[in-house]
C-alpha cells in the first residue's frame, strides 16, 4: 500500500469525502456518542491514511492521555515479536520456565513445564482461577507478582483450552524484561513508540500498590509491579491519536516509512482468524465478510483495525462498568460510511 505521508510527527486530516466517506454518516456519531456512550473522550477514525473523523469529550483534548486498560496487552504482544525479531526470544514455542531457571516446582508438575510464550499469547494456559473470574486482586496484593504468577499456571484444565488471563500477560511483560535486560516500557519506547511518532512513555515512581495507583486516578506512564515490570495487562496511558499510530503500524504490516518496525509475519501471525477468535493478544472478528482486529480494554477503549477498507478507529474512555460495546458504533456508523 503506497502511502503518501507517514504521520511521525503530525497527523493530517482530509475532508471525509475525499476519503471516500460519507460525511453525513459521520456527522450522525457525536450525537451517538453523547447520548449513548457518554464515557468516551475521545474518538479518531483514520482512512487510507488520514484523520477522517476526530472529537472530544468530557473536557479531553488531542494531547490528554487515558488509561486503555487491556489495550495495553496488544502492545505487549507486539514487543513480543520485537524482542523475537531482535534475538532475545527463540521464538513463540520456547518454554515460560526457561526464563525463570530460579523458580521450583513439583518435579510432578509436567504440565507447567510445557506451557509456551505462544499458550501466554493466545491464552491457552490453564490456571486455578474459574473462566472469567480471574483474582486480580489476589496477585496485586502479592509481594512478588511473577511467583504468584508461576504458582497458579499450569493448574485446573488442560493446554489448550481459550482461558482469559491478565495476569498470563504480566508474565509475557517479566519475559520481556528477563530477556532484553530493560523493563518493557523502556524497550517500548526505544524499539516501537519513538519509530512511529508515539509519546515517550515517562518512568513514573510507584507511591504504593493500592487500587488508585495500579488501576485508578494515580495511574500515569506505564504501572509496574513491586519488582519494575511493567504491567503486561493493563496500566499504558496513551493519547488516542497515539493508539491510532500502533493500529496503522498494524495496519502497514508492521513497516513505518520504509522501515519493517516488526516482522510482517508476525503481524499476519497475531492476527490470523481461529476458532477462538483471539490471536496474539488481539480480539478477531469477521462479520458480513468484513474481517477487523481489535485491541479492547475495559471501560470501551479500543483500537480496531479494519485491513480491507484501510481504516483505524481508537476510541479512549473513561472507565465504567459494563459500557456498551464499542463494535456496535463501528458497525453501525463507521462501517456503513465507507463509500464503496
Amino acid at each position: 500500500m503506497k502511502r503518501s505521508y507517514w504521520p511521525t510527527n503530525e497527523w493530517q486530516s482530509a475532508v471525509p469525502a475525499t476519503l471516500k466517506l460519507d460525511s453525513g454518516k459521520l456527522s450522525e456519531l457525536e450525537p451517538m456518542i453523547k447520548s449513548q456512550y457518554g464515557n468516551i473522550n475521545g474518538i479518531v477514525v483514520v482512512r487510507n491514511g488520514y484523520i477522517a473523523y476526530e472529537r472530544y469529550f468530557n473536557g479531553y483534548g488531542p494531547d490528554n492521555t487515558h488509561h486503555v486498560a487491556s489495550v495495553t496487552k496488544s502492545i505487549v504482544s507486539a514487543i513480543i515479536g520485537i524482542a523475537i525479531d531482535d534475538g532475545y526470544i527463540k521464538s513463540v514455542d520456547q518454554k515460560v520456565l526457561d526464563f525463570f531457571p530460579e523458580y521450583v516446582h513439583e518435579a510432578d508438575d509436567i504440565q507447567k513445564g510445557e506451557i509456551t510464550i505462544r499458550h501466554l499469547l493466545t491464552m491457552t494456559a490453564p490456571y486455578s482461577f474459574e473462566d472469567w473470574n480471574e483474582p486480580l486482586d489476589k496477585m496485586c496484593m502479592n509481594p512478588d507478582w511473577t511467583k504468584y504468577i508461576l504458582d497458579i499456571l499450569g493448574e485446573n484444565g488442560k493446554v489448550g483450552a481459550f482461558k482469559y488471563s491478565t495476569a498470563g500477560a504480566h508474565l509475557l511483560s517479566t519475559i520481556i524484561t528477563r530477556s532484553t535486560g530493560k523493563s518493557t516500557r523502556e524497550y517500548a519506547n526505544e524499539r516501537l513508540f519513538k519509530h512511529i511518532g508515539m509519546k515517550e512513555i515517562p518512568n513514573y515512581e510507584m507511591k504504593s500498590f493500592g487500587f488508585d495507583d495500579l488501576f485508578g486516578k494515580n495511574v500515569k506512564g506505564w504501572v509496574n509491579d513491586p519488582q519494575g515490570n511493567s504491567t503486561g495487562g493493563w496500566g499504558l496511558t496513551l493519547t488516542p491519536r497515539d493508539m491510532a499510530r500502533f493500529g496503522f503500524l498494524y495496519l502497514n504490516r508492521g513497516i513505518w516509512n520504509k522501515k519493517q518496525i516488526i516482522s510482517e509475519e508476525w503481524i499476519d501471525e497475531a492476527t490470523a482468524m481461529n476458532p477462538n477468535k483471539y490471536g496474539y493478544l488481539w480480539w478477531l472478528r469477521k462479520e458480513e465478510g468484513v474481517f477487523a482486529y481489535l485491541a479492547i480494554g475495559d471501560g470501551g477503549n479500543v483500537i480496531c483495525c479494519i485491513p480491507e477498507k484501510d481504516i483505524v478507529i481508537a476510541i479512549a474512555s473513561e472507565f465504567m462498568m459494563n459500557p456498551r460495546d464499542r463494535w456496535t458504533l463501528i458497525n453501525e456508523y463507521i462501517i456503513p460510511a465507507v463509500i464503496e
